[in-house]
């Protein structure tokens, strides 16, 4: 990819307001792509996309997610920095994924935070299994986002930037509050 066109796609990125990661992964993508083809994205065809993602999905085996970013970086390339459309972006499809989640019993949950021998971490791993948080909001969580009162969690700036409340259960209120009165100064 010319770096015009990087500059250009970095700026049309952040005129829409996507979150620096999703800019990084948009043009780490396209960079993919160019090397593979050995030109830049602007000289590609219709047709060589199509390939592309033929070749992405029977030959590479790529997982869904992978088509869905390369998938949304072309778009995003094509109908917002070089306003042009092709046809072919419309009719991809990412495979769907016929998984079920892993669902681990309490007792389960229970013999693995035993096994956590660090209360701060246990502590974390608790809160984020009880509330449904997501890795780093569980990490960054803060006492001013505990509405006990209300028994919610004010998630500040979660995925997407976004801000939400999740439903605080009783018992991760007790734990929070028994790892507060026993670890609220370590020093």
């Amino acid at each position: 990819m010319t770096t015009a066109l990087r500059r250009r796609m970095t700026e049309d990125m952040q005129l829409r307001g996507l979150s620096r990661a999703t800019q990084q992964s948009y043009l780490y993508t396209i960079g993919l792509i160019a090397r593979s083809f050995g030109r830049s994205p602007d000289q590609l065809t219709d047709t060589d996309l199509r390939h592309y993602f033929l070749y992405l999905r029977h030959e590479q085996h790529r997982s869904r997610s992978t088509i869905i970013r390369t998938l949304c970086a072309l778009k995003f390339l094509y109908e917002q920095t070089l306003q042009r459309t092709l046809p072919s972006l419309e009719l991809i499809r990412a495979p769907k994924e016929h998984k079920l989640p892993v669902v681990l019993c309490p007792e389960d949950i229970r013999r693995i935070l035993v096994q956590i021998k660090v209360d701060q971490y246990r502590v974390c791993l608790a809160i984020i299994y009880a509330c449904g948080l997501r890795l780093q909001e569980g990490l960054q969580l803060r006492v001013s986002q505990i509405d006990s009162a209300r028994m919610v969690l004010h998630i500040r700036a979660g995925k997407g930037n976004k801000d939400r409340d999740v439903p605080l259960p009783a018992s991760a209120l007790q734990v929070l509050r028994v790892h507060w009165r026993t670890h609220r100064h370590p020093i």
